[in-house]
């Protein structure tokens, strides 16, 4: 299932393979520069999406701000499961060591990965994520890592909305950390800041450990 992406393998053949998952209207280029913030170190596997919303990439359709088109949400959810399983195999990586980073859209279609596929990633760096889907048979998502950024003023992704979806990942298993900040939508220098904290302390040995 082909997307339009862009790989870059990563000074140390067993490091993480970060998959980078845009905002509604960004491209794969979008979030190169906080892939190096987070682990410079890291292959980078960026996507596209293969959707367009008024000529604005996204990954799966809504019917309005805020209401996902489900059944197109599954289906894209599986079509990115698919491609990642062949990006591996032509890259030379285990799907195993992918960690997502998303941002909004990019976020949702993450935060539904892992909901509908359980462990198929390493773990997830979610910004500003919305519930992707309610009332479906949640995986065993046990001692997987979830990071998420949200704002206390966002008026896209509400903090009951991000309490929620922390709710569900907990009730999966998943380890959760949310950080709040006291911005809007929009993604910060600050919020990336904490995120490649946490990172750090969850993925990279601490410098003088054996």
């Amino acid at each position: 299932m082909r997307m339009k992406h862009l790989f870059r393998k990563g000074a140390d053949a067993d490091a993480s393979v970060l998959l980078l998952l845009h905002g509604t209207g960004g491209n794969e280029e979008d979030l190169l520069p906080l892939a190096e913030m987070v682990d410079p170190s890291a292959s980078v596997l960026s996507v596209r999406g293969n959707v367009l919303e008024n000529g604005m990439p996204r990954f799966f359709h809504r019917l309005s701000e805020g209401v996902f088109d489900e059944e197109d949400l599954v289906f894209r959810t599986w079509e990115l499961k698919e491609f990642l399983e062949e990006a591996a195999q032509e890259y030379g990586f285990s799907p195993r060591r992918l960690i997502a980073v998303g941002y909004s859209n990019g976020a949702n279609i993450a935060a539904s990965l892992l909901l509908h596929y359980g462990k198929i990633l390493q773990g997830a760096v979610l910004h500003h994520p919305m519930v992707p889907r309610r009332g479906i048979e949640l995986p065993d998502l046990s001692g997987l890592p979830v990071f998420i950024g949200a704002g206390r003023n966002d008026p896209i992704c509400v903090p009951a909305e991000t309490e929620e979806l922390e709710k569900l990942f907990q009730k999966a298993g998943a380890e959760v950390e949310v950080h709040w900040g006291s911005t809007g939508h929009q993604l910060t220098r600050s919020e990336i800041g904490v995120a490649a904290a946490w990172y750090k302390n969850t993925y990279q040995e601490p410098e003088g450990s054996l």
